[in-house]
Order: C-alpha cells, then structure tokens, then sequence
C-alpha cells in the first residue's frame, strides 16, 4: 500500500520557526555585540542548514549558524597552472588574525554568554536548548577561494565559500550561500514543489530513524536536499504521491548518479572518503529503505 495522500501533505509542511527565528536573532546579536574581541573586523553572519532553507520539518529544531571572518581567506590553487600559482603566491602575503584566532575569541563570547551550555564540537561551536532557546550550532569560518584563474589582482576569478577546520585539524570548504541560493531556484522552477517534497523525504527518514531500520546520520538532510536538487523540475507536480514516484523513479532508472552534484554545485554528491559528499553505499540503503518504506506502508491504528 503506497502512502497515502494525506499523510504525505501533512509531512511536507514545514516545522515551526519562531522559535527557530528568536534563538538565531538573540545568538546574532550576541556574536554582534560591540565589545566581542572581532569587532573591528570584516565578518558577516548568516543562516545555513534545514531552517535558513526553509526545508526543516517538525523534528528538526537546531538552528546552524554561520560567522564567517572575512579579512583573511585560504585558498584552492588545484585549478590553477603552474605559472598562476606562482603568481598568486607573490602577489599573497599571510594574514595576521588567523582563523585558529578567530574561533577562539568566537569561543570566548558564546562562553561568557551561556556558559556550561556551550561545547566546542568536532566541527561546530555547540549551544544546548535552554528555556525558550533552540538548540543552535555555531560555524567559525574564515573566506575560502576556489581559484579558477589568477594572473593578477586584476585577472582573477574563484569561487567563494567558507571554510573550517575539524578536532583532526582537517580542512573542510563548503559553499552555503551557493547552496541556499541554487536549491530556492530550483524550487521556484519546479512550482514550489521541491521544498515541500524535500521535507516529506526527510520526514520519511526519521521515520525510518525511529523505526530502527536505518541508523541516525545515514542520510543527512544537507544530502537528501542534494539528491532531489537533481531531479528535472517536470517530474514535480500533479499531487504529492505523483511527486514521489516521479522523483523516485528518475533517481533510481534514470539518474547517471555518479554525476550528481550537491546543491552548491561545487561537489559530486555521492562520493566515499569524502566530507563533503554522500558516500555511495549510504545513499543505496536509505533508498531501498524509502521503497520498502512506500510499498509496504500500514497506517497507525
């Protein structure tokens, strides 16, 4: 029996977001305030993740935040020939506020403010639900420039992202903005359905979550938005149930899928060994987990 109509309407409707919306002010403002030891520098702050895309459901409530510094940058020379790399090493000097700096001092003021509350991650700063607060991640980042080009300041061309280092000291670029910006696009060509669709596949994963058939963390909401960021605009439409299929079908008959790319289009998605992409086995499962899942539905009683 195939999911039925309305309970699939009822999981495309996005989870609540005033909550959401006063935590990530009140954590703005504080990562804002005039005494912070960054004051006086270039940075911007700004929203990622389910709630900034509009595509988180009612079991989703964290708020990711990004402070990103932009008065220093690192850089992905791999695009470059080896006469521009040459180049932009001459014309580059070392910054003097580094991003080790810059995540400390983002550190100290979310301590000062909240206290036992706040735990430095693997990669994010995070601050536990408290009161009327969300629980909210905090991403210290510093520019990122994915060169494509460089015989100049004046001859240039990169793509610009953020990046942050893991508790191994890892790198990790990824591109929000892009992301954010690619997967409302693709929303408004498909109709307005691809955001409402998103939420009932992840919906149908945390089902699956809390059913133990597939394990938490195997299919992350970044990827799931991914996945169906792929999917050609017509196969959305004519009713929810229609959707799935069409969408479903064209990942599993018709998709190359070892050519797509995550929504910031800077990243295959499915690739092992990799931060930022999906690793294919991953994907596989949560796949035929959704098809048993939609096949062998049985409502509650």
């Amino acid at each position: 029996m195939a999911i039925p109509e309305a309970q699939l309407e009822t999981w495309s409707h996005q989870g609540a977001i005033q909550g959401s919306s006063t935590t990530y002010n009140a954590v703005k403002n504080l990562l804002e305030a005039k005494s912070t030891p960054y004051a006086d520098r270039n940075y911007q702050i700004f929203l990622q993740g389910s709630y900034g895309n509009d595509t988180n459901i009612y079991s989703e409530s964290d708020v990711d935040v990004v402070i990103l510094m932009k008065d220093c940058f690192y850089s992905g020379l791999e695009g470059l020939s080896d006469v521009e790399k040459e180049a932009w090493k001459s014309a580059h000097n070392d910054a003097t506020y580094t991003y080790t700096t810059f995540k400390k001092n983002v550190l100290s003021v979310l301590n000062a403010a909240y206290g036992k509350d706040v735990e430095a991650g693997d990669k994010a700063i995070m601050i536990d639900a408290g009161g009327s607060r969300r629980k909210t991640d905090v991403i210290a980042s510093v520019e990122f420039r994915r060169y494509y080009k460089f015989n100049g300041f004046q001859d240039q061309s990169y793509e610009e992202g953020i990046c942050f280092f893991n508790s191994a000291g890892e790198r990790i670029a990824n591109y929000p903005k892009q992301h954010s910006a690619n997967l409302t696009r693709v929303h408004q060509s498909s109709c307005g359905w691809l955001k409402p669709m998103v939420r009932i596949w992840k919906n149908m994963r945390t089902k699956l979550v809390s059913d133990g058939v597939i394990k938490a963390g195997l299919a992350p909401s970044y990827y799931i938005e991914g996945l169906l960021y792929n999917v050609p605009a017509e196969k959305f439409g004519g009713s929810y149930a229609d959707s799935f299929v069409n969408v479903f079908n064209w990942i599993q008959k018709e998709a190359d899928k070892n050519k797509l790319v995550c929504a910031n289009e800077q990243y295959y998605l499915l690739r092992d060994n990799a931060h930022t992409c999906w690793p294919q086995a991953n994907c596989d499962e949560f796949l035929e987990a959704v098809a048993q899942l939609w096949k062998g539905w049985v409502a509650s009683p």
